[in-house]
């Protein structure tokens, strides 16, 4: 007798569905949820985050000034258990891996945002452990950087810090996201990879775009400029 029953795999257990390009839509979910709701349980309101090159070394002046800033930030909050704004980054080595050594040197929790990448990245051994996220899309990844996000900091970075800078300064300067401070580390660095001004002779970004970032030497003048921005509006987020 033939036994027409057909073996079934149940639909949480069916990888080859799950990473099907018909499922893709359910893992930009999975990919969301899991950080969206550790956040929200650890009581993450409002982060600034740091931006930079996973290839700074950590004898480079901005590798210093970057665990600067992480400390800074750090210290504004009221401890490792509710500080009100926590740092950050996107998770790896660098110029990341500085900025959350920063706040782990003074006691305060950190935020990191790996990615799966074809070459490993490895989370740094500062982010706070059960902070520690890994993402499969950068899209994901991206819009977990700017949604609780107050200020940003950008230290000197190549294809993946440009990548994400300019996706949040169009997100600011067409409206989709609201205008918070946006600074740059090394004037003359950014000036020499990005001539803005030449953008507004010809007329592709306006005067007007200008004022969506600004420039500081380290840290110090980092944080003094995002406590400034808050002050001129009359905002307490620290």
């Amino acid at each position: 007798m033939t036994n027409n029953r057909h073996k079934y795999t149940i639909s949480e257990d069916d990888l080859n569905f799950f990473y099907s390009d018909e499922a893709r839509g359910l893992r930009l979910q999975v990919d969301y949820l899991k950080a969206e709701e550790k956040m929200k349980h650890a009581g993450i309101e409002h982060t600034i985050v740091v931006f930079g090159s996973a290839r700074t070394p950590e004898d480079s002046i901005h590798y210093k000034e970057a665990r600067k800033f992480g400390a800074l930030v750090g210290k504004s909050g009221k401890g490792p258990e509710d500080c009100y704004v926590t740092l950050m980054t996107g998770g790896g080595p660098g110029i990341m891996e500085a900025a959350n050594r920063g706040a782990s040197d003074v006691g305060a929790k950190s935020i990191g945002l790996n990615i799966k990448l074809p070459h490993e990245q490895f989370p740094n051994p500062y982010i706070t452990k059960d902070l520690s996220f890994q993402f499969y899309y950068f899209g994901i990844r991206k819009l977990h950087l700017i949604q609780r996000a107050k200020a940003l900091v950008v230290f000197p970075g190549g294809f993946g810090t440009l990548d994400e800078i300019f996706d949040i300064l169009t997100l600011i300067q067409t409206g989709k996201s609201p205008h918070i401070p946006i600074v740059f580390i090394d004037k003359s660095y950014w000036n020499n990879v990005i001539n803005f001004d030449f953008l507004v002779q010809e007329r592709v970004i306006s005067d007007e775009d200008l004022t969506l970032f600004s420039y500081a030497k380290g840290a110090n003048d980092a944080w003094e400029s995002i406590l400034a921005w808050y002050d001129k509006k009359e905002i307490n987020i620290f």
